[in-house]
């Protein structure tokens, strides 16, 4: 389970009796999606994607957001439901390492508990909560089965689109990234800043980066040691482009702000252009493919979904 997905459930989960209460968004076999659970959650939604909901000028655009959020919701409702079916049991064990990295991750015992009763949570609910996210993302997980991509369809992909592969310089590096809110003050700007200085201190001093990410990002890379794999010139927002391009293998920049937050970038490999080999590219392609028919199953699977189960959305009519 991702990191950051627990960090969410601080701002959208909330206990079971304050999501009943006021009217319903949508209703998943009789089961309610609250008005109060999908503001919380659009708000995130939202973050995710580099927008604020002051940015939003159009109703038209306002409302196909707050539809996509609310999908969301309905799919993770849904989820859950089939873990349920399914008999989905998640061990005390695993609910509590997730939960002790996200206490470590928000800044230790203190924070945490404060987190917790700002979005109304005492911490055994929480553990509840946590384990439900769990259970729906293993049946997921169980749902989306992918065969490997058939060797042929590969090769003639790759013949296909072979001139259009030569490699472009690129490096590979990792991130870690402290959110600051759009139109955030100064001192919850600068508060951000230091956290990520400490964290940088900590790198320098010895410790690996990818396990500080792990523990400190706020980005969904954070499991997986904030490797953003390698990108081209011109992939990532400008400030992180520019700065992550002026390093050297090995090296770790000074904290860039850009409009997620403030970044730590460390350069793992820089890679000038080159044309592909036949063997680079089968594989390029062969991960290209894999990756198109996940989502694809994924799409299918909550589609499936939808269709077996009753969906009821109040807040489209």
């Amino acid at each position: 389970m991702k990191l950051k997905t627990l960090l969410i459930l601080l701002t959208m989960w909330v206990p079971v009796a304050l999501c009943n209460n006021g009217p319903a968004a949508a209703r998943v076999n009789g089961e309610e999606i609250s008005e109060f659970r999908l503001e919380r959650y659009f708000a995130e939604f939202l973050e995710d994607q580099g927008r604020a909901v002051a940015s939003i000028r159009s109703p038209k655009a306002y409302k196909q957001l707050r539809q996509k959020a609310l999908d969301a919701l309905i799919d993770k409702e849904l989820l859950w439901q089939e873990a349920l079916k399914r008999g989905v049991v998640i061990s005390d064990a695993v609910v509590q390492n997730q939960i002790d990295q996200t206490r470590q991750a928000i800044g230790g015992a203190e924070v945490f508990a404060r987190r917790l009763a700002d979005a109304g949570f005492d911490e055994a609910g929480f553990t509840e909560y946590t384990r439900r996210e769990l259970a729906a993302q293993q049946v997921f997980a169980d749902l989306v089965r992918v065969a490997e991509p058939d060797e042929q369809q590969v090769r003639a992909f790759f013949e296909e689109h072979r001139a259009e592969m030569s490699r472009p310089e690129q490096i590979q590096a990792r991130h870690i990234l402290i959110k600051v809110p759009q139109g955030a003050d100064a001192a919850t700007v600068e508060a951000a800043r230091l956290r990520l200085e400490e964290m940088r201190m900590k790198v320098t001093q010895g410790e690996d980066f990818a396990s500080v990410a792990r523990t400190g990002s706020e980005d969904a890379t954070a499991t997986v040691g904030g490797d953003l794999g390698y990108f081209p010139r011109g992939r990532m927002m400008p400030a992180f482009d520019a700065a992550a391009f002026a390093l050297a293998p090995g090296e770790v920049s000074a904290p860039v702000r850009t409009p997620l937050g403030w970044h730590l970038i460390y350069l793992q490999n820089h890679q000038e252009a080159a044309d592909v080999s036949e063997v680079q590219g089968l594989e390029m392609v062969r991960a290209y493919l894999a990756r198109q028919q996940n989502a694809q199953a994924r799409l299918q699977v909550l589609a499936k979904l939808r269709s077996s189960n009753r969906i009821e959305r109040i807040d489209d009519d």
